[in-house]
């Protein structure tokens, strides 16, 4: 997607970061006040999001019109492989009960407090290939034995990667809206197997081309093998997601075996 000027502050209210000492404190207060001022909802014509009740462990901001609920994450440095996040058994459970937030991830400069960059990423794009594992915490820690986890983000398909602000500019809101609502089709899918459809479709991403063949795919089986280590059926697998991809409108097949993307979904 090809971003397009438009008015979205990016100075962040740096003022409230005065009453903190702890950097992270201030980074929490100074970029959730800068949501409640620019973040809108992606689901429908909310303009504005609301702060979650006090003591909400699971997301920080709901739409008041449609109830979505959004985490926010932000970062001073930009965002690499990685997001690091709370509990590891707490993220399996809420990817498995469908209950995950959507994620607003944001990269700012510390020194001018301005954002450069914003991602969304919705709640049914997570799977359980998109988390990892940290190492449990030492046997001297307070909380020894938690193992928190990682938001693996080259494992989410980069469709399911929209940009709101790259480096400094801001996206329109319908153009936004419009990438939110392509996805819509992976709601439809029963989450155990909506992971293999994000896999399969990450993968289809990352070729590169308009173009492909099963074959093209099928070079990934060992990857989706460590991804999903109970299916011993990977190949047949791989051709029924291609199959569940195609029914949604993401994939055009031109014949048995070979297929291109549609062009409802250019590469992003």
């Amino acid at each position: 997607m090809v971003a397009i000027a438009y008015e979205m502050n990016l100075s962040m209210p740096s003022q409230l970061a005065a009453n903190y000492k702890s950097p992270a404190q201030r980074a929490r207060v100074v970029s959730e006040a800068w949501g409640v001022e620019n973040l809108y909802c992606p689901n429908c014509q909310s303009p504005f999001l609301n702060s979650a009740p006090n003591n909400t462990a699971a997301f920080d901001y709901v739409c008041p019109r449609c109830t979505q609920s959004f985490q926010l994450k932000s970062k001073s440095s930009p965002f690499g492989a990685r997001i690091v996040d709370a509990g590891y058994g707490a993220m399996m459970r809420a990817i498995l009960e469908d209950r995950t937030p959507n994620l607003y991830a944001l990269h700012y400069d510390r020194a001018l407090w301005q954002v450069r960059n914003l991602i969304l990423v919705p709640h049914f794009a997570f799977s359980s290939s998109a988390i990892e594992a940290r190492k449990p915490l030492a046997a001297g820690a307070r909380r020894a034995g938690w193992v928190g986890c990682n938001i693996v983000l080259k494992n989410i398909p980069p469709d399911a990667r929209i940009s709101l602000i790259l480096n400094g500019v801001s996206t329109l809101p319908r153009f936004v809206r419009e990438s939110f609502q392509r996805l819509q089709p992976f709601k439809e899918i029963g989450v155990r197997e909506r992971g293999w459809t994000l896999d399969v479709l990450r993968i289809v991403r990352s070729l590169g081309k308009t173009e492909f063949s099963n074959s093209d795919v099928y070079a990934f089986a060992p990857q989706l093998e460590q991804l999903h280590p109970d299916n011993r059926h990977v190949r047949d697998k791989i051709r029924q997601q291609l199959q569940v991809l195609r029914d949604r409108g993401f994939l055009f097949q031109q014949q048995r075996g070979f297929w291109t993307i549609s062009e409802q979904f250019p590469h992003p």
